[in-house]
């Protein structure tokens, strides 16, 4: 027995093993399945089978071993058979972000060259006014008017009144138009 390759020896054990399957799990289709396991657990570690033990304990070991892995993956797994639980993982689909951002740049684009300059500065860029009024080679205040009435305009355009919640997906389009930048609408 000492020249057979101990693979040649699994075959043999099928039949046993199947039973240990079935009084573990109760059900034949589960008790396949972990047959299988244990089979491709065994021949990828055939090189740990030491030769002249017996091959059977070895087998019904990784069976064994099998069958309470699994029983600890079942308890951790959640069943939601009706899909209520999936549904609250639910993420907010992309597409709407990128069709924001759309109407976004369109309504930036009915601005007029200094109020989207100012405002693109201020809240996109992340300037303060001091930096953008000396980039602008105009007075504070005016860069300071220039993106009121910039967040104003847009807001209009976009239809956002003061109640409503800002929910947008993309995070430059909200320092742009953020209602904490904003001092009114």
């Amino acid at each position: 027995m000492s020249d057979q390759d101990p693979r040649e020896e699994l075959v043999e054990h099928l039949p046993a093993m199947r039973a240990f399957a079935i009084s573990l799990t109760r059900n034949g289709a589960t008790a396949d399945d972990m047959v299988q396991d244990t089979l491709i657990k065994a021949w990828t570690n055939i090189d740990k089978f030491q030769a002249g033990t017996n091959m059977r304990a070895w087998l019904f070991t990784i069976l064994r071993n099998t069958y309470y892995s699994s029983r600890r993956k079942t308890k951790r797994e959640v069943a939601d058979v009706d899909g209520v639980f999936t549904e609250s993982l639910a993420e907010k689909p992309a597409h709407d972000g990128h069709m924001q951002m759309n109407d976004f740049r369109k309504a930036l684009l009915q601005l007029n060259d200094e109020q989207r300059e100012a405002l693109l500065l201020i809240g996109a860029s992340g300037f303060s006014y001091e930096e953008a009024a000396e980039m602008c080679g105009v007075a504070v205040g005016t860069i300071k008017s220039r993106t009121n009435r910039a967040r104003t305009h847009l807001a209009e355009i976009l239809g956002y009144n003061e109640s409503e919640s800002l929910e947008m997906t993309d995070d430059a389009t909200m320092s742009v138009i953020s209602a904490s930048k904003m001092s009114s609408f």
